[in-house]
């Protein structure tokens, strides 16, 4: 079979693959573009999927993220196939369906997979997990003939989505390693503002919790955890994290660092004509003056544009700003900004209300990243400082 000629070819079609798309466009980016997606649907909003989406306050024909006859107008082919194999050197891609695709610039937008727990049945298809819409659709599937459910881990997807399954009327177990939800990342006072939250919701918590094992007991799953009480539930949500999907990047021989690969502000890797953006990229980001890995949807769609841009030949497009992420709990709004390499104090700041904020300071006193709660002066005033 003859390869297909392609000016950009990306693989992977979330935030960070439609960004580049577009902005390939609007750069004045021509030839033809062809997009690989290994996801069935179309591009579709992922962050509703723990929130509006599970609750059915909204749905599924309003998750698209393409305006009508938008791939027509980018003149895009958005093929539902999955890349196999990257020869950077003859500039060649190998598909699952048996395609070949020769392309002149090439990007990698690939995102990210959950991970599943390392212990006994901790990778049990029956386990719910929410990534995709597909999983999307299973779990609202699986909770509507539930009672109980156990969502095992507290970062922003586990905390969303049991928040949202509370909603639901279900019974909730959260269970996380952690002493109180995003302690290590947000500090003490927010993650007791947090877990006040949940359990204001009737959400259980379960914290300082190492499981060791998961078990299906035919009408439901055991949660065994070590030192404490097994958690029943009819169902279990796993939401322990996510790693970049490299896989494909590293058989390519491309420069990784961390399981990412390293590519410059322009998201330039280190292979001719490729870039990535996204999860799967660690990224120079010339305000920090350093490189910095993100796992954030609006981080995603913003290096996807910038990937684009350059693959058209633009010069000055390259990742400045800070990266930052919103979070639904319930009907309480969280806005995070910070540089995302660590701090050494986080200062919390009562607000009118319930406001609050924290601020976070290195070694030297500089702010380094901000955490608001209905303080948007301050989540404002924090990119300033941040920049």
């Amino acid at each position: 079979m003859t390869d297909q000629v392609v000016d950009l070819l990306v693989i992977g079609g979330g935030p960070a693959g439609l960004g580049a798309v577009r902005a390939y466009r609007e750069e004045g980016g021509k030839g033809r573009v062809v997009v690989l997606s290994a996801d069935p649907d179309s591009p579709y909003d992922r962050p509703p999927l723990t929130k509006d989406f599970l609750r059915g306050d909204k749905p599924e024909d309003e998750l698209g993220l393409l305006e009508e006859g938008e791939l027509a107008s980018l003149e895009v082919t958005w093929a539902h196939d999955r890349a196999v194999a990257v020869d950077t050197a003859a500039k060649r891609v190998d598909t699952r369906d048996g395609s070949g695709f020769t392309y002149t610039s090439l990007v990698f937008a690939t995102g990210s997979n959950p991970v599943d727990l390392p212990v006994p049945g901790g990778d049990e298809s029956s386990l719910l997990r929410l990534r995709t819409l597909e999983d999307g659709r299973r779990l609202k599937q699986a909770v509507a003939g539930a009672k109980t459910v156990a969502v095992i881990g507290s970062g922003f997807i586990g905390c969303e989505a049991a928040s949202s399954l509370r909603r639901l009327g279900l019974d909730v177990v959260l269970v996380t390693s952690d002493y109180a939800p995003q302690e290590a990342r947000l500090g003490e006072d927010a993650a007791a503002r947090i877990a006040g939250w949940l359990t204001g919701d009737g959400i259980r918590l379960v914290t300082d919790a190492t499981v060791t094992a998961l078990e299906s007991t035919g009408a439901g799953f055991t949660v065994r955890i070590e030192g404490k009480d097994d958690v029943s539930a009819d169902q279990v949500l796993v939401a322990a994290g996510v790693r970049p999907a490299t896989e494909l990047a590293a058989a390519a021989g491309l420069e990784l660092e961390d399981g990412r690969i390293v590519v410059d502000s322009h998201m330039r890797a280190s292979a001719d004509g490729v870039f990535a953006a996204g999860d799967v990229a660690y990224a120079l980001n010339t305000t920090a003056a350093r490189h910095l890995s993100v796992e954030h949807w609006f981080d995603a769609e913003v290096m996807g544009k910038i990937a684009g841009r350059t693959a058209a030949g633009s010069q000055d497009a390259e990742w400045t700003d800070p990266p930052g992420f919103w979070s639904q709990i319930g009907d309480r709004w969280l806005k995070h900004a910070a540089w995302g390499d660590g701090y050494l104090e986080a200062l919390f700041e009562e607000g009118d209300g319930e406001a609050f904020t924290v601020w976070y300071e290195d070694e030297n006193g500089t702010c380094v990243g901000v955490l608001t709660h209905l303080a948007d002066e301050n989540y404002d005033k924090a990119f300033d400082l941040l920049s």
